[in-house]
Protein backbone atom coordinates (compact mmCIF):
# COMPACT_ATOMS: atom_id res chain seq x y z
CA UNK A 1 0.00 0.00 0.00
CA UNK A 2 2.86 2.15 0.83
CA UNK A 3 4.88 1.75 -2.72
CA UNK A 4 1.30 2.58 -4.34
CA UNK A 5 0.96 6.18 -2.42
CA UNK A 6 4.85 6.36 -2.89
CA UNK A 7 4.92 5.98 -6.91
CA UNK A 8 1.70 8.07 -7.33
CA UNK A 9 3.47 10.66 -5.03
CA UNK A 10 6.00 10.48 -7.38
CA UNK A 11 3.86 10.65 -10.66
CA UNK A 12 2.21 13.78 -9.84
CA UNK A 13 5.48 15.16 -8.72
CA UNK A 14 6.32 13.89 -11.89
CA UNK A 15 3.79 15.75 -13.99
CA UNK A 16 4.48 19.18 -11.36
CA UNK A 17 8.06 19.01 -12.45
CA UNK A 18 7.48 19.28 -16.06
CA UNK A 19 4.77 22.78 -14.69
CA UNK A 20 8.19 23.84 -13.06
CA UNK A 21 10.12 23.33 -16.18
CA UNK A 22 8.01 25.17 -18.75
CA UNK A 23 7.97 28.16 -16.06
CA UNK A 24 11.95 27.99 -16.50
CA UNK A 25 11.99 27.77 -20.13
CA UNK A 26 9.29 30.78 -20.46
CA UNK A 27 12.11 32.69 -17.96
CA UNK A 28 14.67 32.07 -20.69
CA UNK A 29 12.77 32.89 -23.56
CA UNK A 30 11.36 36.06 -21.92
CA UNK A 31 14.70 37.56 -21.01
CA UNK A 32 15.98 35.98 -24.96
CA UNK A 33 13.56 38.13 -26.37
CA UNK A 34 14.43 41.34 -24.33
CA UNK A 35 18.05 40.91 -24.84
CA UNK A 36 17.37 40.62 -28.54
CA UNK A 37 14.62 43.04 -28.67
CA UNK A 38 16.27 45.97 -26.84
CA UNK A 39 20.32 44.92 -28.65
CA UNK A 40 19.08 44.70 -32.34
CA UNK A 41 15.72 46.82 -32.38
CA UNK A 42 16.19 49.10 -29.23
CA UNK A 43 12.94 48.09 -27.93
CA UNK A 44 13.05 45.55 -24.90
CA UNK A 45 9.73 43.88 -23.83
CA UNK A 46 7.65 45.18 -21.95
CA UNK A 47 7.08 43.72 -18.73
CA UNK A 48 9.81 41.23 -18.41
CA UNK A 49 10.49 41.73 -14.79
CA UNK A 50 6.92 41.01 -14.07
CA UNK A 51 6.84 37.63 -16.37
CA UNK A 52 10.55 36.87 -15.17
CA UNK A 53 9.03 37.21 -11.44
CA UNK A 54 5.89 35.23 -12.14
CA UNK A 55 7.61 32.33 -13.94
CA UNK A 56 10.06 32.27 -11.16
CA UNK A 57 7.26 31.63 -8.93
CA UNK A 58 5.87 28.55 -11.23
CA UNK A 59 9.15 27.50 -11.97
CA UNK A 60 10.32 27.02 -8.30
CA UNK A 61 6.97 26.02 -6.49
CA UNK A 62 6.10 23.42 -9.27
CA UNK A 63 9.74 21.74 -8.82
CA UNK A 64 9.56 21.71 -4.73
CA UNK A 65 7.99 18.20 -4.51
CA UNK A 66 10.43 16.07 -7.13
CA UNK A 67 13.58 18.41 -5.59
CA UNK A 68 12.28 17.08 -2.12
CA UNK A 69 11.51 13.65 -3.39
CA UNK A 70 15.53 13.20 -4.64
CA UNK A 71 17.08 14.60 -1.76
CA UNK A 72 18.51 17.95 -3.12
CA UNK A 73 16.44 19.98 -0.31
CA UNK A 74 18.99 21.22 2.89
CA UNK A 75 18.34 18.72 5.55
CA UNK A 76 20.32 19.27 9.30
CA UNK A 77 20.98 15.47 10.11
CA UNK A 78 24.60 15.18 11.53
CA UNK A 79 23.13 14.98 15.14
CA UNK A 80 19.85 12.70 13.87
CA UNK A 81 22.47 9.86 12.28
CA UNK A 82 24.35 9.39 15.40
CA UNK A 83 20.71 8.54 17.58
CA UNK A 84 19.59 5.21 17.39
CA UNK A 85 17.43 3.47 14.80
CA UNK A 86 13.87 3.97 16.77
CA UNK A 87 14.87 7.23 17.88
CA UNK A 88 16.09 8.82 14.19
CA UNK A 89 12.49 7.42 13.31
CA UNK A 90 10.45 9.32 15.99
CA UNK A 91 13.08 11.62 15.23
CA UNK A 92 11.58 12.09 11.62
CA UNK A 93 8.00 11.42 12.10
CA UNK A 94 8.11 14.45 14.29
CA UNK A 95 9.77 16.51 11.52
CA UNK A 96 7.82 15.46 9.11
CA UNK A 97 4.51 16.35 11.13
CA UNK A 98 5.69 19.84 11.31
CA UNK A 99 6.67 20.11 7.76
CA UNK A 100 3.64 18.71 6.84
CA UNK A 101 1.64 21.00 9.04
CA UNK A 102 3.79 24.19 7.85
CA UNK A 103 3.01 23.46 4.31
CA UNK A 104 -0.55 23.01 4.91
CA UNK A 105 -0.46 26.31 6.77
CA UNK A 106 1.19 27.52 3.75
CA UNK A 107 -1.32 26.46 0.97
CA UNK A 108 -4.30 27.59 3.13
CA UNK A 109 -2.63 31.29 3.31
CA UNK A 110 -1.53 31.07 -0.24
CA UNK A 111 -5.26 30.46 -1.15
CA UNK A 112 -6.72 33.28 0.80
CA UNK A 113 -4.11 35.48 -0.54
CA UNK A 114 -4.95 34.29 -3.89
CA UNK A 115 -8.74 34.93 -3.31
CA UNK A 116 -7.37 38.35 -2.06
CA UNK A 117 -5.86 39.39 -5.00
CA UNK A 118 -8.66 37.79 -7.11
CA UNK A 119 -11.39 40.15 -5.55
CA UNK A 120 -9.60 43.07 -5.37
CA UNK A 121 -8.17 42.84 -8.57
CA UNK A 122 -4.32 42.78 -8.24
CA UNK A 123 -2.19 42.86 -11.15
CA UNK A 124 1.64 43.43 -11.96
CA UNK A 125 2.91 46.98 -12.54
CA UNK A 126 4.48 46.84 -15.84
CA UNK A 127 3.10 44.11 -17.59
CA UNK A 128 -0.64 43.75 -15.65
CA UNK A 129 -0.81 40.61 -15.53
CA UNK A 130 -3.40 39.33 -12.80
CA UNK A 131 -1.70 38.09 -9.74
CA UNK A 132 -4.40 35.67 -8.45
CA UNK A 133 -3.36 32.57 -11.15
CA UNK A 134 -0.15 32.15 -9.86
CA UNK A 135 -0.71 32.22 -6.33
CA UNK A 136 -3.38 29.76 -6.81
CA UNK A 137 -0.77 27.73 -8.80
CA UNK A 138 1.68 28.18 -6.06
CA UNK A 139 -0.94 26.61 -3.38
CA UNK A 140 -1.93 23.59 -5.82
CA UNK A 141 2.10 23.18 -6.03
CA UNK A 142 2.37 22.56 -2.53
CA UNK A 143 -0.06 19.66 -2.43
CA UNK A 144 2.36 16.79 -4.00
CA UNK A 145 4.83 18.38 -1.14
CA UNK A 146 2.38 17.29 1.72
CA UNK A 147 2.20 14.14 -0.05
CA UNK A 148 5.86 13.32 0.10
CA UNK A 149 5.69 14.80 3.97
CA UNK A 150 2.68 12.14 4.71
CA UNK A 151 4.52 9.15 2.83
CA UNK A 152 8.00 10.16 4.91
CA UNK A 153 5.63 10.45 7.98
CA UNK A 154 4.00 7.29 7.35
CA UNK A 155 7.07 5.41 6.87
CA UNK A 156 9.00 6.64 9.37
CA UNK A 157 6.11 6.02 11.75
CA UNK A 158 6.47 2.35 10.38
CA UNK A 159 10.17 2.38 10.94
CA UNK A 160 9.48 3.31 14.78
CA UNK A 161 6.61 0.59 15.16
CA UNK A 162 8.32 -2.38 13.61
CA UNK A 163 10.72 -4.39 15.60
Amino acid sequence: MLDKFEKFTRRISGWFEWVGMAGLLLIMLVTCVDVIGNNLFGSPLRGTIDMVQLFQLVAISFACASTLIIGRHVKVEFLVNKLPRRAQAVTISIVSLLELGLFILIIWRLFVLAHTFQTSGEYTASAHIPIYPFAYGAALACIPVCLVFIHELISSLARVVKR
